[in-house]
């Protein structure tokens, strides 16, 4: 039976997850019954959110000039954060089917995810969807794709996935000009490890594409990359509910059950082999993701007595969605405000707040987030660079030659009439002006060079703002710059408090902090002496507020009589003030913290 492994990408919200219901139906994968909308976004966030997070991969059978072929096809995400799935996705494939909206046109991940198919050589055929709405120009967005993208006008497949017009010819085509996969190079069974989720009763289920050989329910496998080895207790493939087999042989997918345990044991893009002929060479896997935003988590709770059960469970939760999104990285953190907890890496905000959600739903924990920052190289005088992306980690500054920052490469889509407001967001950004180019009638690209801590807080929020939804951006890091960036301290009486320190822009300094000094003003209580709570970089102070201090109305026993009685009562408790001023230690809240790291330090 002749194969065909493809993957469905597009950007956000331009209907892959509504075209892969549309084939499931058409190939009578799903009866009419069992069809629903997002059927492959089988998370409640997925639902709730009305986008992809993780990559599908199902199998299904369609009739093409008298022949049936096998389609093993992949529901990719198609927010910028997720390029790490839909780069995994395309590695296991021949394929891809670009999606592009017939009212919105060709958008900045339409461009991302294309030129990451093309990387990966894969063969595109251009699908302009959504034909059915009454503002749909297919033929001007098939001339953009043309134009944008180099794909000719007239291979471009116009179809509806939510009437369903086209689908079947989209099918012919699929079966007709996508490349055959690749013949076994190998005489031993080599399976690439795509995907993984842990199951409370089955242990580990691990998602593979076999690319030599075959695999077969009863084998004892070897995991190359971690040397274990298991036997297969259950074969199967998703149709798109699990159906078990016996065999899956050369350029199929399929999912295995090998009673796997321990989470360690399972990496995303290690190769499976046969355990009494294993392979020479492991298949070539995937390239670490490059993470560029970083937070800590720690557990909720308070209460002292329950702080190492809620790390535990925090822990736990962490390790098993590890397993499902390699993406991610994690380290054990402690603080002195809020205990034990994790240093987590991501690949942007969106994915930050999926993974917290995640961990929070699956994992059962409840969860304090920091103020999210960027991974800085430091230089250091002995010519050596350090890597830091915790201001508290950061080196004495008379070893410190330069702190280099990571620079973004930002490709922004948008209307005409928003360009001028785009380019003065950019340069309050200390963006760099790369260069414009004409997308369509009415929406220009504009290239940027921005430093990435400028933008992971809330410039796309103002983009689309600007935009009024039209706007549309990509982004990759293409370098580490210098510029006088600088640790600022925030001291509360004198003394620093690390976790509250941040590495900034100079001219900024003063602004950023102290709008956190006077959220942390308001969260203080008032102690019977004054606070001073300052920000400084090196030794010298930037800016300040000040906690007033109780005062106790130390006079009110004295009825009457001389007033020297008061005067020297005032005196005592001056110097008593003074005293308590220079040894006392000020309490600060937990929830003090909590106030200035979840609202950031925008």
């Amino acid at each position: 039976m002749p194969i065909r492994n493809f993957s469905i990408i597009a950007h956000i919200d331009h209907g892959k997850s509504t075209l892969a219901d549309r084939l499931l139906q058409i190939t009578k994968a799903v009866t009419e019954r069992e069809s629903k909308d997002q059927l492959l976004d089988s998370m409640d966030l997925e639902r709730e959110r009305g986008i992809t997070i993780k990559a599908s991969a199902v199998t299904v059978k369609h009739e093409f000039e008298g022949e049936s072929y096998e389609l093993n096809f992949i529901d990719t995400p198609g927010h910028v954060d997720f390029t790490y799935e839909v780069s995994r996705a395309l590695t296991a494939c021949e394929g891809a089917l670009l999606v592009v909206d017939s009212t919105q046109g060709v958008e900045a991940q339409t461009v991302a995810n294309a030129y990451l198919a093309i990387e990966n050589n894969l063969d595109l055929i251009p699908v302009v969807n959504k034909i059915d709405l009454p503002s749909a120009d297919p033929e001007k967005v098939a001339m953009e794709i043309e134009q944008v993208l180099g794909l000719p006008a007239e291979d471009c497949i116009f179809c509806s996935a939510k009437t369903g017009e086209g689908i079947t010819e989209l099918l012919d085509t699929i079966c007709e000009k996508l490349p055959v996969p690749r013949p076994a190079e190998v005489e031993q069974t080599r399976a690439l490890i795509f995907d993984s989720h842990y199951d409370d009763y089955r242990g580990v289920i691990v998602y593979f594409r076999v690319f030599d050989g075959s695999l077969s329910k009863g084998d004892k496998i070897k995991m190359m990359g971690t040397n274990r080895t298991f036997t297969i207790t259950e074969l199967g493939r998703y149709t798109p509910s699990p159906v078990p087999t016996q065999t899956i042989g050369t350029a199929q997918v399929g999912y295995m059950v090998a009673a796997i345990k321990t989470l360690e044991d399972v990496r995303i893009g290690d190769t499976i082999t046969i355990d009494s002929d294993p392979a020479t060479e492991a298949l070539p896997g995937y390239e670490e993701p490059k993470q560029m935003v970083f937070c800590d988590f720690y557990p909720a709770s308070s209460e002292e007595g329950s702080k190492k059960t809620e790390f535990e469970t925090l822990r736990e939760a962490v390790e098993k969605l590890r397993l499902n999104d390699s993406s991610f990285t994690f380290e054990t953190q402690h603080s002195e405000a809020l205990g034990f907890g994790f240093r987590c890496g991501f690949l942007g905000l969106l994915h930050m707040e999926i993974v917290q959600e995640r961990l929070e739903r699956e994992g059962g924990a409840e969860i304090v987030q920091t103020a999210p920052t960027v991974n800085y190289k430091v230089d250091l005088n002995d010519g050596t660079t350090v890597d830091v992306h915790n201001p508290a980690d950061l080196p004495d500054p008379s070893q410190i030659r330069a702190i280099r920052e990571p620079i973004v490469k930002v490709e922004v889509i948008c209307p005409d009439d928003a360009i001028g407001d785009l380019m003065r967001l950019c340069e309050t950004r200390r963006g760099i002006f790369k260069g414009q180019k004409f997308v369509s009638e009415g929406r220009q690209m504009l290239d940027y060079e921005l430093p990435l801590a400028e933008i992971i807080y809330d410039f796309y929020d103002k983009l689309k703002s600007m935009t009024r939804g039209y706007g549309t951006m990509d982004y990759e890091i293409i370098d580490y710059r210098a510029d006088k960036l600088v640790k600022v301290s925030i001291l509360v009486n004198g003394a620093p408090v690390e976790a509250l320190s941040l590495i900034c822009h100079r001219e900024k300094a003063e602004t950023r902090t102290r709008s956190i000094l006077l959220k942390l003003r308001k969260q203080i209580d008032r102690h019977q002496f004054e606070i001073a709570l300052q920000a400084a970089i090196g030794g010298k102070i930037i800016a300040r507020e000040t906690v007033k201090s109780l005062r106790k109305n130390v006079t009110a026993k004295c009825y009457g009589g001389d007033v020297t009685r008061k005067r020297k009562l005032l005196e005592k408790q001056k110097k008593g003030k003074q005293r308590m001023k220079a040894i006392g230690n000020v309490h600060i809240p937990q929830s003090a913290f909590l106030t200035i790291l979840e609202q950031g330090d925008t």
